[in-house]
């Protein structure tokens, strides 16, 4: 109809984006629902899972350095 905005399916730049700010805890209601109505549940929950596990390697890098900088061996 005239006046409404044309949506197009997000693709996994757009299911990063969501994913990250979810993670972060930011996020307006108005932009989730946009999000939500353009991504479909596949690409969220992949979008998730890897986020997730790159935050958890960055975890883990983390740690490991500060450890291995103060002199601790495993």
């Amino acid at each position: 109809m005239k006046g409404e905005p044309v949506t197009r399916p997000a693709g996994m730049l757009g299911a990063a984006k969501m994913i990250f700010w979810a993670f972060f805890g930011v996020r307006r209601r108005k932009h989730g629902e946009f999000d939500a109505a353009e991504l479909t549940p596949l690409q969220i929950v992949v979008a998730g899972i890897l986020g997730g596990a790159v935050f958890v390697l960055v975890l883990v890098v983390v740690v490991r350095a500060v450890v291995m900088g103060h002199g601790a061996t495993t």
